[in-house]
């Protein structure tokens, strides 16, 4: 039992390191293809080996402390969005059996975890000790902490129709219906919610270089900014995966593939849908994203709530 935990939190870890770099390829591919230019094409082929190439630039270069920075909180802040998104992978469950912790409070385990994210932002800008970084830093803070909120609201729809925490039984109580037809509401509002989460176009407010220069990591080089930049990708990942666990059956399909198999397929079809986000959408302003969040996400995401409560208990008698 002992060796078969650690044969799947050792295989997790690579899966998901491995694909946090290889979306760094995928991206640039796919932006290339829809925006009908090049894309990687130099490095091995189709540009495979432009991820080996970023690896080693990041590793070669100068590793650069600024001597205005906060040097310890500077240093310690990249390793908090990693650490936190990997610790949020562990309820996730990939298949029958398939998981790293089956907790039954997963879904509160899994906001915690993305909870913790912010703190990688807000200590990176503040540390920086610039004006750029700080301000980032703050609207990354307000951004990430209110898009929680209905998030956390949504989730509730999902667990009053399921009637557990535990990600792997809101799997296993898909098997007569996907969530994503009596949750379809919901399901909309987590996934604007996880976008603003992971800080991606169109809401990349808290790094706009037209504004910001690159926000809250202006001041970071080498693998401090890598760490930034994998934690990104790893969040996309997460936030994929969890829109599949939780509205499209994780690993629930057609018995002729196993049931990992199926939860890859669809958690990368919504890893597909935010690059092309990236490559279609325009970025709104600050405001405008905060107003859109409290003035309609927040109404909807209760009244979402509120008739999941109210069918459910006509149901229920």
């Amino acid at each position: 039992m002992e060796a078969h935990y650690w044969w799947i939190v050792g295989g997790v870890l690579f899966v998901l390191l491995n694909t946090a770099a290889g979306l760094i390829w995928l991206e640039r591919r796919m932006l290339a293809l829809w925006q009908d230019r090049y894309g990687p094409n130099r490095a091995g082929p189709f540009g495979i080996l432009i991820v080996l190439a970023d690896t080693l630039k990041l590793f070669f270069k100068e590793d650069w402390i600024p001597p205005f920075a906060d040097k310890v909180v500077f240093v310690f802040a990249p390793a908090v969005v990693v650490a936190s998104v990997l610790m949020a992978f562990a309820v996730v469950p990939f298949g029958p059996g398939i998981v790293v912790a089956d907790m039954n409070i997963g879904i509160l385990f899994f906001l915690a975890m993305t909870s913790l994210g912010v703190y990688s932002i807000v200590l990176g800008g503040w540390a920086s000790n610039n004006k750029y970084a700080l301000l980032g830093a703050m609207r990354g803070a307000s951004q990430m902490i209110s898009y929680e909120v209905f998030m956390g609201l949504t989730l509730m729809g999902t667990v009053i129709l399921s009637g557990t925490f535990n990600l792997g039984e809101i799997v296993e109580a898909q098997k007569g219906m996907w969530y994503i037809f009596p949750q379809l509401l919901g399901f909309v509002i987590f996934f604007i919610a996880g976008i603003a989460e992971t800080h991606r176009l169109p809401f990349d407010i808290p790094e706009a270089e037209s504004e910001l220069v690159a926000g809250f990591h202006s001041e970071y080089s080498g693998m401090k900014f890598g760490m930034f930049f994998i934690g990104e990708y790893l969040g996309i990942t997460l936030i994929s995966s969890m829109i599949v666990t939780l509205y499209f059956g994780g690993w629930l399909g057609p018995a002729f593939l196993p049931g990992v198999i199926w939860f890859v397929i669809k958690t990368f079809v919504f890893i597909m849908v935010f690059i092309l986000l990236r490559a279609s959408m325009p970025r709104p302003r600050y405001d405008q994203l905060m107003e859109y969040g409290w003035k309609v996400l927040f109404p909807l995401s209760l009244l979402n709530l509120l008739g999941t409560a109210a069918i459910k208990l006509i149901i229920d008698k």
